[in-house]
């Protein structure tokens, strides 16, 4: 059994050995430590493996030591950046306001830049955010006053506190609730790791993971509003197309009454396109729901649960079962990509769908040659598809679906609409990369398959479907 340890640790010599005393006393072999008084100079995080009865004895002997971080220590740094004058003790008055509030400083930078103000930047600690509203009115008082992003600044301005600080950041734009913000900090950790390991500055990193957050939670609520369309096929058959601002795409088909939903973008948006699908579908609620999903990326597969059958590819399908049995799936067999896959599965409150309900339609090719190889096909009402596997640019089990009678395809990410994006879908695909571990897989190998969708079309006017953006018409002519 491995348990991951959030120690709290004194910054003096012997800390970590006592810890690793408590572990060896019991049995318990440590596999992974992380530290960095760059970063943080309290916090180390310690994975260790043992039986359950082992490790519930180190949680108590971490305990009595006080090595063990408590969750109710909401404790944080606001950084404040002070317009003064450039005069002989212009300063004083704002030290004197923070001593009578009795704040303490963690962080002080100030340079003359050829003006008659400066600017001095100060890290405070903060653990009433009722205080720091009452100081920063006394403040203005004084001078100009202005509050930085702490999360997003291009240095870390404390050393002592930064993960707690940066996880409640992210917590609190997407509305985390708090038995997840402990896993989300430990997945921070290492995603710091991972960079620190590579050489990588992490700031830019991590800045981008807030601004993903942030987007994610400024469209929740009356603030969800997606793009919805609706395409003709034929008299009895039509497409209605949802496109939030955030996620993959979701399409419903309707022929001739019947049903099928196909991707359904992020679970931190069930509620919003519940209310949608009861819009469009009057019986939504009563009737058997079905979805055919492209790809088995976390953007695509949120609402899988609510769903009563699941059609895709055999390796979607078993990466879908990977993660239901708690095991990597596709994008996180990759180490460097497997912290930041779990960040944006605990951000977008991602849960694993029951394998019972998912059907494995088509050939599994295990060694697929061709960028798209047909393995199958897929009628749906008046729809025939021919199905086809991609080899694996975007991810493995991707599927495209092509009816070459009614001059439409379906392409998930193997092909999108890159100048069909709102603003918004624009806006999010500069920082989804960073938490997709860029978009594709192999972007050589998903190019020659996005070369292979348009050459697989036969000559006449054909609406593409992609998981992203607006339909795409394309000619092809004779």
């Amino acid at each position: 059994m491995k348990k991951t340890y959030v120690t709290s640790m004194p910054d003096h010599i012997g800390a970590f050995l006592k810890a690793s005393k408590c572990f060896s006393a019991l049995g318990i072999n440590i596999t992974r430590v992380s530290y960095n008084k760059a970063v943080d100079s309290h916090t180390l995080f310690i994975d260790a493996e043992g039986t359950q009865e082992q490790l519930e004895k180190a949680d108590v002997e971490l305990q009595k030591i006080g090595y063990l971080q408590s969750n109710t220590n909401k404790t944080s740094v606001v950084l404040i950046e002070f317009c003064l004058k450039d005069i002989p003790g212009s300063v004083t008055s704002v030290l004197e306001l923070i001593n009578d509030f009795s704040f303490n400083i963690s962080y002080i930078s100030s340079q003359e830049n050829g003006t008659d103000y400066q600017l001095f930047k100060m890290g405070l600690y903060v653990d009433d955010f009722d205080k720091i509203s009452e100081f920063l009115q006394e403040a203005e008082k004084l001078c100009k006053v202005r509050v930085i992003d702490y999360n997003s600044s291009e240095k870390v301005y404390d050393n002592s506190i930064f993960y707690n600080t940066y996880v409640m950041g992210l917590s609190q734009s997407v509305g985390l609730s708090e038995d997840v913000k402990r896993e989300l900090l430990v997945h921070v950790n290492l995603a710091m790791q991972t960079l620190d390991e590579q050489g990588l500055s992490p700031y830019r990193t991590f800045d981008s993971i807030s601004k993903f957050a942030e987007l994610l939670g400024a469209s929740k609520g009356k603030s969800f509003i997606p793009r919805i369309s609706t395409h003709k096929i034929t008299d009895t058959t039509e497409i209605t197309l949802i496109e939030p601002p955030c996620g993959s795409n979701t399409m419903i088909i309707n022929s001739s009454g019947n049903i099928l939903f196909v991707d359904s973008g992020y679970a931190c948006y069930t509620e919003e396109m519940i209310e949608i699908f009861r819009n469009i579908l009057p019986d939504f609620d009563n009737m058997k729901k079905t979805i055919l999903v492209t790809h088995a990326d976390v953007d695509h597969c949120g609402l899988l649960p609510m769903f009563d059958e699941i059609i895709a590819s055999r390796k979607t399908a078993l990466c879908l079962k990977n993660e239901y049995l708690g095991n990597d799936g596709f994008r996180e067999k990759n180490p460097l990509h497997k912290p930041y896959i779990n960040i944006c599965k605990i951000l977008t409150s991602y849960k694993a769908t029951d394998p019972a309900k998912v059907t494995s339609m088509w050939n599994d090719i295990e060694n697929l040659t061709e960028p798209l190889t047909q393995i199958g096909f897929f009628d749906f009402g008046e729809l025939h598809f021919e199905v086809y596997e991609g080899k694996g640019g975007h991810l493995p089990g991707e599927i495209v679906l092509i009816d070459y009678a009614h001059h439409i395809a379906l392409t998930g990410d193997v092909y999108i609409n890159i100048r069909g994006l709102t603003p918004e879908q624009a806006a999010y695909n500069q920082y989804a990369p960073i938490l997709m571990t860029s978009v594709d897989t192999d972007p050589k190998l998903c190019t020659e398959e996005r070369k292979a969708v348009i050459g697989r079309l036969g000559v006449g006017k054909w609406q593409i479907f992609g998981a992203h953006g607006f339909k795409k018409d394309y000619s092809v002519n004779a």
